[in-house]
């Protein structure tokens, strides 16, 4: 008998799951999570049905209903009342994900919130730092860009942070924030990467989400061309080797072999499936071309079989309430 018939005996008895190589699990994934400071309620983001924008008054509320439902972390991004040149507001001390940081981790202690550190949301021109003037053309300043992360980050860790999550792309931006948390006392939190996040088509329901449109321009002068795998590779190698704790690919989807090359240099690695996977699914489900539970299920088990540990999506929740059943 040919061994393919024998494993089409197996699937007609039920015992196929025995032989399931590629397993999901609760704490595999990672809910994103937006705060707004000028919310009063919950307010729905039109781009990604069933997700919302929080109050901070929801933060504690919130993380123990995640906690309940078995989520074991989430991601937060913050939207704030007050944006300015220099995103002051990112690492002011009573800022939005300052506070919502805090409230989670009195609510729900053993949840691990782990905090992006970027400027966009932040910047009154939606860039991921400090613009400066270059022959009358305005560009990123790397290195001012840096000293923003490094307080941006030492922020976050006061205000109770597990984890930090740069995404910012800047040349040097791991070793620069290890460096300004070591210094302040904080060697004990780990640093997970965006390292290598590219300038993709599918961020469109994130900027609504997070209201982080830039006003010029665009972000591909710091972010990853897709057609480039090898330099791809390069700069998870690079984060790597300034001390990135966990390498993420983003988005995850359509990058699947960066994952699985990423996954060869021996670290933790997260693959974030973005607002227009999740959007994409969403539209396809409500049409009635998809079905929305069986998709979901099939593109997670491919990001996790191409190598990742830790799966950041917005169907975390349904995920795994899927599981259970």
């Amino acid at each position: 008998m040919y061994p393919q018939t024998r494993m089409r005996r197996l699937r007609r008895k039920n015992l196929l799951p025995i032989f399931t190589e590629t397993r999901l699990s609760p704490e595999q994934f990672c809910m994103p999570v937006f705060f707004d400071e000028a919310a009063e309620e919950q307010t729905p983001i039109p781009s990604m049905p069933g997700q919302v924008r929080y109050p901070v008054a929801d933060a504690a509320s919130l993380a123990e209903e995640l906690v309940s439902e078995g989520i074991c972390s989430v991601l937060l991004f913050g939207i704030p009342k007050v944006k300015d040149e220099k995103a002051s507001s990112a690492y002011a001390a009573d800022g939005i994900i300052q506070k919502a940081v805090a409230e989670m981790k009195q609510a729900a202690p053993d949840l691990v919130v782990i905090t992006d550190l970027c400027a966009c949301e932040y910047t009154s021109h939606g860039h991921c730092g400090i613009i400066r003037e270059c022959s009358g053309t305005p560009e990123l300043d790397n290195d001012a860009s840096l000293r923003l992360m490094q307080k941006i980050a030492v922020s976050q860790a006061r205000a109770g942070a597990d984890m930090v999550a740069p995404s910012c792309m800047l040349d040097g931006m791991v070793m620069a924030i290890r460096d300004a948390l070591d210094s302040t006392g904080f060697s004990h939190i780990p640093i997970m990467s965006y390292s290598t996040k590219f300038a993709s088509c599918l961020y469109g329901p994130f900027r609504d989400a997070a209201d982080s449109g830039f006003s010029f321009g665009d972000r591909s002068s710091y972010q990853m061309n897709p057609a480039n795998g090898r330099e791809a590779f390069r700069e998870s190698e690079l984060d790597a080797a300034e001390g990135a704790d966990i390498l993420m690919v983003k988005p995850a989807g359509f990058y699947l072999d960066v994952v699985a090359r990423v996954k060869t240099l021996g670290l933790p690695v997260a693959a974030y499936q973005v607002s227009g996977e999740y959007s994409m699914i969403k539209a396809a489900a409500a049409a009635g071309y998809l079905d929305e539970k069986r998709t979901v299920l099939e593109t997670i088990t491919s990001i996790k079989r191409a190598g990742a540990d830790f799966i950041i999506t917005y169907y975390a929740r349904d995920i795994l309430r899927w599981l259970k059943e």
